[in-house]
């Protein structure tokens, strides 16, 4: 039964070829094709007005410098918004809920952020190592305990989106197969469940944009300390 739970997370196969890589890439039929107008329909409307403010949210913390990273940003939210919120679907697989996946996003973009700061201000950057401040005492203790939270922080990025995704998906089963499972037995008991689960749905919807946001804000935040 274990087992059966966690199928839902198993990267699926066709003729043997894995289809994770067709997985993240279709999403992305659902942005705007450009056109010979600005605006073609209200539906293109709707999603330019969303990647405006995308934008302007995730440019807030940042000054001049860091706007030239507004595509790039830009387009990784997008990515782990439409992938967390087409996962929630029906038979749908969501690569998110991958380590490996959110691994291979967070860690490039932090070391680019990192070796940015080394190249730009490595005084400064440095300088994040040890508080201003410290007793001579603690320096060599300090200087560790950050060098250790400073390279924590990808694999912190990864962990923090696989798990609430990976947790939020795996209740919506339990939940769903109570529910299917007392309908014959206690049909009220199993009312209660669905709209449990129709609540746990909505909150899910929620912790997928939020968890999209969150990861690039981040990583928006490593880059405002470099530049």
């Amino acid at each position: 039964m274990i087992l059966t739970f966690f199928d839902q997370f198993s990267s699926p196969h066709l003729l043997g070829i894995p289809l994770i890589l067709l997985s993240v890439l279709l999403p992305a039929l659902l942005l705007p094709i450009p056109g010979n107008r600005w605006i073609t329909n209200r539906l293109s409307t709707l999603q330019l007005w969303a990647i405006n403010t995308i934008t302007k949210q995730l440019m807030i913390p940042l000054n001049k410098p860091g706007h030239k990273w507004a595509i790039i940003l830009t387009s990784l939210m997008l990515l782990l918004l439409m992938i967390n919120l087409l996962g929630l679907l029906p038979y749908t697989f969501t690569p998110t809920t991958q380590l490996s996946m959110n691994m291979a996003l967070a860690f490039p973009l932090w070391l680019a952020t990192l070796l940015m700061g080394l190249r730009n201000q490595p005084t400064i950057s440095l300088g994040h190592l040890l508080p201003e401040g410290t007793p001579t005492l603690l320096i060599p203790a300090l200087i560790v305990i950050e060098t250790i939270s400073l390279l924590i922080r990808p694999l912190a990025l990864g962990v923090r989106l696989t798990a609430n995704l990976t947790a939020g998906h795996l209740l919506i089963q339990l939940i769903s197969t109570a529910t299917i499972t007392l309908l014959p037995i206690m049909p009220a008991v199993s009312i209660l469940t669905a709209t449990v689960l129709l609540l746990l749905t909505i909150l899910e919807v929620a912790v997928a944009m939020i968890q999209a946001y969150v990861f690039v804000l981040l990583l928006s935040l490593y880059l405002q300390e470099n530049i």
